[in-house]
């Protein structure tokens, strides 16, 4: 018996021996990239039983890309329409995008799904958003299969799919895609976005955030921007964020292709830009929306951008004209255009800055770019101008005077774009820049909510070319681009889980040949009860019950909705570019075929029940929310996103605070939300204050009379609410007294924020009151022991 045995029973020790003289099984997985991960090669070398019989050799590493592989860069820009950017016609200077059309392809037939998560799940996994559960943005999930919110493990994302072979992966910027209840710091976080393939993301996971105090989350962490440094904005950020991500590449895997996806918050609301940039389009957009939409589509026919013959589409009765705007309320929607403008200029601007920091590193021509401009159509939730745009998204009844009014007070115009305001454009110029189509971001049955240019360069591996590609393409076929031009067949199986079919179709056939014959014959479309399908030429589809531009007149279409009852339009795409002519009437059976094979698809597409992204609009009691009615919070509570806090703002509820105070304490107690709407309790020199700021529109505020003794001290706020969106009463007691109180003419029935959060002991991000705005984040300089919240 060896002498390692000689402590335990002979049988045993005869069974560890037999057991280790046993060379591993072979890895039978296929190499051939059907299944994922790659089976683990063999080693080289031989093992015997003595060190000087054996000899150590490391296994080759399988050559599995064609020699040279490209880097990949997306760069996915959030709500432009086809008429923004000079470079497709429109009035704003965009000079990165035309210098990649020149370098490489325009495309003018590129199509969205019309609103922000599912048309980035549908880019990132190459299936169509339904059947990867993204029927809706996630804050809205609902629980129907294709709503859900939650891209399955069963459709790999791209960067899932290429780590494997051996490319390194990053994301930048806003991701939305990770269900609004997990974006705690305490996860669960395998639905961030390390968890879908990147080793690295630098961004926010919420649909918007602050350009000037953006919720960011580096990885798995949550991470704060530089307070009150002039010159930060998250879009700089990010490429400088990209550059670094690109220098450790390069010093650590040089030799290794990378597949980076930089997406932008920029130009969703808010509209948050440097003064100078707005300034350069002082005075361009005077005359309104429907000019700028006259003077855009006559460039586009001149410059080709659209086909002769082309027609412009008429302004929706329900959609203000420029002439119904009253004068005194001009500057503002002005004002709102030019700051929508800079912003886009500045991010076309950013996008050239990463792009130049590529060809500094040599990494230029070797790196293929998808230049999407817009993850749907330019977006009409400004409504007809707002200071605060969630007021949209909480249905919450306002007149452009209030805003004004609200806007002197927080010091006029020149306070839009700043991070005091939360401000979006009127939906006229959304529709604007969507020249020449119908409607908006939100809209899947018409292209101006789905029609977006896009720009591919490739300086090493496509020769650029000026005639326009005009098949007709969606965001489902980059992936499959990527994978033919990788030589990728996609795989079968990912990390034990059986994929789901791919809907895509590469579009490299187009790179050489402008005038190829399309290779896709179908698409499906579909959002909030709008809904289409695209089928050899000719296009279906149907409204739908909610007007984007008009969310107040959307909720009763939406209560005596039947989908069943929905009249559909019917255009010849090969005639008419831009939908212009309604041939429903003229031609009944083709639309009824076409309606058949839309319910077909639907179905198979995991759509069902049509609308479903209404759902919360009928029934908001069913929004997704944390099961808890109780909390226990400490002093350093921080970064509790909105969907996951206690509803302080919506329903009634008890704050309980032990604390010890010195003299003329001063600092937040805690914060809820942000500059466009939230709460915040708060000491100041030792008085108790209170704010609801109602969206900015209305502030309800309370404040006691006494400044607070040195010492330990109880404070409660009791906070009673009649029901979503209904008055209610806060008041505030120190030690079983009453000090102050405040009644709340209205509340906000859903959320102040997209991306706010509640902080105890500070107000990190943007401020919910204007009190400290100076003193922000105005940390509280006594000691809070519990916060304990319970809803009633």
């Amino acid at each position: 018996m060896p002498p390692s045995c000689s402590w335990i029973a002979p049988l045993v020790c005869s069974a560890i021996l037999l057991i280790g003289s046993v060379s591993p099984a072979a890895d039978t997985t296929p190499t051939d990239g059907s299944v994922l991960p790659f089976p683990t090669q063999p080693m080289a070398g031989v093992a015997k039983p003595r060190l000087q019989d054996s000899t150590m050799k490391w296994p080759a590493e399988p050559q599995r890309l064609p020699a040279d592989a490209p880097n990949i860069l997306i760069v996915l820009i959030d709500d432009v329409g086809f008429g923004v950017a000079d470079t497709f016609g429109g009035e704003v200077h965009t000079p990165t995008l035309s210098r990649l059309a020149d370098e490489g392809l325009r495309y003018n037939c590129f199509h969205t799904t019309s609103i922000c998560s599912p048309t980035r799940a549908a880019l990132l996994t190459g299936r169509n958003h339904t059947r990867v559960g993204s029927g809706t943005i996630a804050e809205r999930a609902v629980a129907f299969d294709g709503y859900t919110g939650v891209i399955p493990k069963t459709a790999a994302t791209i960067p899932e799919v290429l780590k494997h072979y051996g490319y390194h992966t990053a994301a930048f910027g806003k991701w939305h895609n990770t269900p609004a209840t997990e974006t705690t710091s305490i996860g669960p976080k395998d639905r961030w976005p390390n968890g879908y393939g990147f080793e690295y993301f630098y961004g926010f996971l919420a649909g918007e955030t602050s350009q000037w105090e953006p919720r960011l989350v580096e990885n798995y962490d949550t991470v704060e921007p530089p307070h009150d440094d002039p010159d930060y904005h998250l879009t700089v950020d990010m490429v400088d964020k990209a550059l670094g991500w690109l220098d450790d590449k390069q010093s650590f895997a040089p030799d290794k292709p990378f597949f980076m996806y930089w997406a932008t918050g920029a130009v969703h609301g808010p509209h948050h830009i440097f003064p100078e940039w707005a300034d350069k389009y002082r005075g361009k957009f005077d005359d309104g929306w429907d000019a700028y939409r006259e003077r855009t589509f006559r460039r586009q026919l001149t410059e080709g951008v659209i086909p002769p013959g082309t027609k412009l589409t008429p302004r929706d009765p329900t959609m203000q004209a420029w002439d119904d705007i009253p004068e005194r309320q001009q500057a503002f929607q002005r004002r709102g255009m030019e700051l929508y403008a800079g912003f886009v200029e500045h991010t076309d601007h950013e996008v050239g800055r990463l792009v130049d920091g590529l060809a500094a590193r040599g990494l230029r021509d070797n790196t293929l770019i998808f230049y999407v401009w817009g993850d749907n159509g330019s977006s009409s939730e400004g409504q007809q101008g707002s200071v605060s745009e969630l007021l949209a998204q909480n249905n919450i009844p306002n007149t452009i005077d209030q805003q004004l009014a609200a806007l002197e007070r927080l010091g006029g115009l020149d306070a839009l774009g700043t991070p005091k305001t939360d401000n979006m454009y009127h939906a006229g110029w959304a529709w604007a820049g969507s020249t020449p189509f119908k409607s908006t971001k939100l809209v899947a049955a018409h292209f101006g909510g789905t029609r977006n240019p896009l720009v591919v360069s490739w300086p090493k591996g496509i020769e650029p070319s000026k005639p326009m590609r005009t098949q007709f393409h969606h965001v489902v076929d980059i992936a499959p681009t990527i994978y033919e031009v990788l030589g990728i067949t996609p795989p079968e199986v990912v990390n034990g889980q059986r994929q789901i079919e791919i809907d895509g179709t590469s579009l490299a056939y187009t790179f050489a040949n402008a005038d190829a014959e399309p290779a896709k014959s179908t698409q499906y479309f579909d959002n909030n009860g709008s809904r289409g399908i695209y089928q050899d030429g000719w296009f279906a589809g149907t409204f739908g019950p909610f007007i984007p531009w008009n969310a107040a007149a959307s909720a009763p279409r939406i209560a005596g909705w039947d989908s069943a009852n929905d009249q559909w339009e019917l255009y010849n795409l090969r005639e008419d570019f831009s939908q212009a002519t309604d041939l429903a009437e003229a031609m009944p059976d083709k639309l009824a075929e076409l309606k058949q094979a839309f319910l077909a698809l639907a179905e198979d597409n995991q759509g069902f029940p049509i609308g479903a992204g209404n759902w919360l609009r009928l029934h908001p009691e069913d929004r997704i929310t944390t099961p808890y009615t109780e909390w226990t919070f400490t002093g350093s509570t921080r970064r509790m996103p909105e969907f996951t806090a206690p509803g302080l703002g919506r329903q009634s509820n008890e704050v309980t605070i032990g604390l010890e105070v010195g003299e003329n304490a001063s600092g937040v107690l805690y914060a809820l939300g942000g500059s466009g709407g939230g709460l915040a309790l708060y000491l100041d020199q030792g008085r108790l204050k209170y704010l609801y700021n109602m969206l900015i529109i209305e502030q309800y505020a309370a404040e006691s009379a006494e400044p607070l003794t040195a010492g330990r001290h109880t404070i409660k706020v009791v906070t009673q609410i009649d029901g979503p969106g209904q008055p209610g009463t806060v008041r505030l007691l120190v030690d079983g007294q009453e000090v102050g109180s405040t009644k709340l003419a209205r509340t906000v029935p859903a959320a102040f924020s997209a991306s706010e959060t509640l902080d105890v002991g500070v107000d990190l991000g943007s401020t919910v009151s204007l009190d400290y705005f100076d003193r922000r984040p105005f940390a509280f300089d006594g000691a809070i022991d519990t916060v304990r919240v319970e809803l009633k």
